[in-house]
């Protein structure tokens, strides 16, 4: 979904094509989802049947299947030059590392992540499909390293809890890349993306409104006892699929939780928050509501702990939660992670009582 430089979930409508990797196209990381089985070895094949054109230089077959958009954007001149550049640059394929097939709105998207003769590092290509199937993006690049840092050992010191009532959907989080889009930089290393799925979707219909999304307008609320350094509330909420890059972390607020340790939440709904700077808050008190302002393409929860009040200024911290369900399963004190579903654990009853 996010990260506040490239948010996450992502466009499941977006359609707007930008430049990466000289003549290489993408859309806005879109929220994937894992397909069944049969749909998942449909998209396997797809993908490998698009690499394997593009590989073999096959290109005009391969810019066939382009959607009309991608093909306004990389002409077959242009493909060609980007394959024999590619070619180059990289040399032969020479070991598979992983291949993955994920669901995206009403698209899916292939990724495949490979060694290759003239490099060292592994190197992703990823290809998504339309509805109809035809490729909407494309690109080749070195895959992300997660970011050095100083605090992989470090416990958190605030007593977190998670910061939502109800059951919540982890799209990014860990401390691996693959797990986890923020762990390649240094001030969200840490992070974490949330939405609610139901039934394999983070929205009902075709997901054009934000009211169709499942989080939109759920209360926020302090993961800790602390006092507000910044809140924003007053930016408007992004169509999904479009995303406000001026304004990185949208509506927000940053908490103090002593320690050294500031918590960030953001992308709140426009109007909703609740708190103002210099404001103090218990645990569990109200926030506002979650929204889909700023870098995002779709509402969600943006969470990560620094060790400053500055945005993109200070080091991420990792975020230990206590007391919560993951999978249905209690955990103590634990970082959630990718494709985890999570929830406040049930408090436990008082005495005399069952």
């Amino acid at each position: 979904m996010s990260g506040l430089r490239g948010d996450f979930p992502g466009a499941p409508r977006g359609r707007k094509l930008r430049r990466m990797n000289a003549l290489a196209a993408a859309l806005a990381c879109a929220a994937l989802l894992v397909p069944p089985p049969d749909e998942k070895t449909e998209i396997l094949e797809h993908g490998r049947t698009c690499w394997q054109r593009f590989d073999a230089g096959e290109l005009q077959p391969l810019w066939d299947s382009f959607s009309p958009e991608m093909q306004k954007f990389l002409s077959l001149e242009s493909l060609t030059a980007f394959r024999d550049k590619t070619r180059a640059q990289l040399g032969a394929e020479s070991a598979l590392v992983e291949e993955s097939a994920d669901v995206r709105g009403d698209g899916s998207v292939y990724r495949r992540v490979a060694r290759f003769e003239k490099v060292g590092s592994p190197i992703e290509t990823v290809f998504a499909f339309d509805g109809q199937g035809k490729v909407s993006t494309f690109f080749v690049r070195p895959v992300a390293q997660e970011a050095a840092s100083e605090f992989l050992d470090y416990q958190t010191q605030a007593t977190l809890r998670l910061p939502f009532e109800g059951e919540w959907f982890v799209f990014w989080g860990g401390r691996t890349v693959a797990q986890n889009q923020h762990a390649a930089t240094k001030d969200q290393r840490f992070a974490y993306d949330i939405m609610i799925v139901r039934d394999g979707a983070s929205h009902a219909g075709d997901g054009a409104r934000n009211e169709d999304y499942y989080c939109f307008g759920q209360t926020l609320v302090a993961p800790a006892a602390g006092t507000v350094v910044e809140a924003v509330g007053d930016l408007p909420d992004n169509v999904p699929g479009q995303m406000d890059k001026q304004h990185l972390a949208g509506n927000h607020v940053v908490l103090d939780l002593g320690h050294g340790e500031y918590a960030l939440l953001a992308h709140f709904r426009q109007g909703t928050l609740a708190v103002k700077a210099g404001d103090t808050v218990a645990a569990g008190a109200p926030l506002g509501q979650c929204g889909n302002s700023g870098n995002s393409s779709e509402p969600h929860l943006h969470f990560h702990l620094q060790n400053g009040p500055t945005l993109f200024a200070a080091a991420g911290l990792p975020a230990q939660f206590q007391d919560y369900l993951a999978d249905g399963q209690p955990v103590a004190r634990g970082e959630p992670v990718k494709g985890q579903r999570i929830a406040l654990a049930p408090a436990p009853p008082a005495d005399g009582q069952r």
